[in-house]
C-alpha cells in the first residue's frame, strides 16, 4: 500500500475527521510538516505553571490539622485536574497537527508520571506535559530528559525530592536516607532499558549524584523557578557511574543525565519502543536498527527520529496491527463524529467522555506505574474490554443528534482500510444509530 492518507491519519495521527481523508495528497509530507509544528498548537488557557503552584500552595501543616480544609483542597485539585484533562483532550479533538500530538503523548508516556500515586503530584501533572515534554518532542532527547528530571511532578512522583545523601548535612542531622526510586527508573525505563549494562551499584551512585535535586519550599521559591538544588542534601565526594567519575555538585547530575541520554543502550531502547508504538507490537528489525542509528548519529534529535520513521517503508505496512488504547479510541471517535465542532463540546459531554475513558481503563496523567500505560494489543483487547468498548460506542452513537449516514461516514474515514465485513455489518444495521455504533466498535476503529 505504501504511504497513504488512511495510514497517515489512523496509524500516525489521532483518527480521521469527516472530509479529511480526501484533503491529504502527500501523506508523508503531511506528517513531516507537523514535526516542525508549534510546540503548543492549541491554547491550553491559564493553567498555573509549576512555580505558581508552589507559590500558592496551602500550608501543609494546616491541611493536616484541618480535615475540612483538606477536603476542600482535595476537591479543588480534583476539579482542576478535570479541567486540565478536558483542555488536553479538546486539543486532541480539534488538532490539525495530530502526529505532533501523538509525539507528545508518546514521550509523556515514556517519561510517565501518575496523579493517582501521590496527592502532591496532582497540581503539577498538567504543567509537566506542557513544560517538560511538549517543548522538546522535536528537539534533543537529553533536553527533554533533563527537563523531566528537574520538574516537580517527576521529583515528587519518584521520590527524588525526599532523597538525601547519608553523608550530607541533612542526612546526618535528620537521619534522612538515600532514595533510589528515580535513579532506578531513569536507567531502566527512561534511558538504558532493562539489560542496558548497568548494575545495582550504578543505581546507588546515580541516586547519590542526584541528591539535592528537589522542589523549593514555598518560602524559598523565587521567580519562575520550580526546581531547587539543595547542597545540604547532596552527598559529598566523587561518584562513579558506568565507569565514569563525577565530582560532587549540581552540574554532576546534569552531566550524568546527559551521558545516559547519549548512551548506545539508550538509542537501542528508545528505537525499539518508538517503532513498536507507531507500527507493531513486534516491530520490523530493520526499522528498529535504522531508528537506532538515527538517534545515535544525530545526538538524540527527536525530530529526525520522527522523520526517519515516516520515511521508512516498514512503517507503512497496510495491516492495522496496533491497538488504540482507550484515550486514542475515544479521541478517534470524537474526531470522527464531531469533526470541527469538537472544540465546542459542552461541559456535561466533556464529563461523559472523561467518564468513558475512566470506564475503559485509562485517564490522562494517571499512568498506573512508572512504566507508563501499556502499549500492546494484549493489554487492551481482553474480552471484557472489547465488550465495554462496544457498549461505550452504542452510548456515544445515542448522543449524536445530527443526521449521520454511517456507511458514508465509514467510507470517508477509512477509505481502502474499510473491510467488506465492516461495510456489510453497517449496511445491515437496523438503524443509523446502530450502524454508527457498529462503525465505532469495528476492528478498523479499535486499531491503527
Amino acid at each position: 500500500m505504501g504511504p497513504s492518507a488512511e495510514l497517515a491519519l489512523h496509524r500516525f495521527g489521532l483518527g480521521a475527521r469527516p472530509g479529511e481523508l480526501a484533503r491529504i495528497g502527500d501523506p508523508a509530507g503531511w506528517l513531516t510538516a507537523q514535526i516542525a509544528a508549534q510546540a503548543e498548537p492549541v491554547s491550553f488557557g491559564d493553567f498555573p505553571r509549576a512555580a505558581q503552584v508552589i507559590r500558592e500552595a496551602p500550608d501543609r501543616g494546616a491541611l493536616k490539622d484541618d480535615k475540612d480544609a483538606r477536603k476542600d483542597y482535595v476537591r479543588e485539585l480534583r476539579d482542576a485536574a478535570r479541567t486540565a484533562i478536558g483542555a488536553r483532550m479538546k486539543a486532541a479533538y480539534v488538532s490539525d497537527t495530530p502526529f505532533h500530538e501523538r509525539l507528545v503523548w508518546f514521550w509523556s508516556n515514556h517519561l510517565a508520571i501518575g496523579m493517582q500515586a501521590k496527592l502532591r503530584v496532582v497540581p503539577f501533572a498538567f504543567d509537566y506535559e506542557r513544560s517538560a515534554i511538549r517543548p522538546h518532542v522535536t528537539g534533543r532527547f537529553a533536553d527533554m530528559l533533563l527537563a523531566s528530571a528537574r520538574h516537580p511532578a517527576m521529583l515528587i512522583y519518584l521520590d527524588n525530592a525526599l532523597s538525601a545523601g547519608p553523608g550530607s548535612r541533612a542526612g546526618r542531622r535528620r537521619d534522612q536516607g538515600l532514595n533510589e526510586n528515580y535513579a532506578r527508573e531513569l536507567m531502566e525505563l527512561h534511558t538504558l532499558g532493562a539489560g542496558g549494562g548497568y548494575t545495582q551499584a550504578d543505581i546507588v551512585e546515580l541516586a547519590k549524584i542526584l541528591t539535592g535535586w528537589t522542589v523549593p519550599p514555598k518560602e524559598f521559591q523565587k521567580g519562575d523557578t520550580a526546581f531547587l538544588f539543595a547542597p545540604n542534601r547532596h552527598e559529598p565526594g566523587a561518584k562513579t557511574l558506568l565507569g565514569v567519575r563525577y565530582d560532587e555538585g549540581e552540574e554532576a547530575g546534569v552531566q550524568a543525565i546527559t551521558a545516559l541520554a547519549r548512551h548506545p543502550s539508550t538509542a537501542r531502547h528508545i528505537a525499539r519502543k518508538f517503532a513498536a508504538h507507531f507500527t507493531a507490537d513486534a516491530p520490523d528489525d530493520a526499522l528498529v536498527a535504522h531508528l537506532e542509528g538515527v538517534f545515535r548519529d544525530t545526538d538524540g534529535d527527536l525530530g529526525e527520529l520522527a522523520r526517519a520513521l515516516v520515511a521508512h517503508e516498514a512503517a507503512w505496512t497496510p495491516a492495522l496491527g496496533k491497538a488504540r488504547d482507550p484515550i486514542q479510541f475515544v479521541t478517534a471517535a470524537v474526531r470522527a463524529t464531531a469533526g470541527a465542532s469538537a472544540g465546542q463540546i459542552k461541559p456535561e459531554s466533556e464529563l461523559a467522555l472523561l467518564g468513558g475513558m475512566r470506564a475503559l481503563g485509562q485517564v490522562p496523567f494517571s499512568a498506573p506505574t512508572p512504566q507508563g500505560w501499556p502499549d500492546t494489543a494484549a493489554a487492551w483487547f481482553g474480552p471484557d474490554q472489547v465488550v465495554e468498548r462496544a457498549e461505550w460506542a452504542l452510548a456515544l452513537a445515542g448522543r449524536i443528534t445530527q443526521s449521520v449516514d454511517p456507511a458514508e461516514l465509514a467510507a470517508g474515514l477509512f477509505g481502502r482500510l474499510l473491510t467488506d465485513t465492516t461495510r456489510t455489518a453497517i449496511a445491515r444495521a437496523p438503524s443509523p444509530q446502530e450502524g454508527l455504533a457498529l462503525l465505532i466498535a469495528s476492528p478498523e476503529f479499535m486499531r491503527r
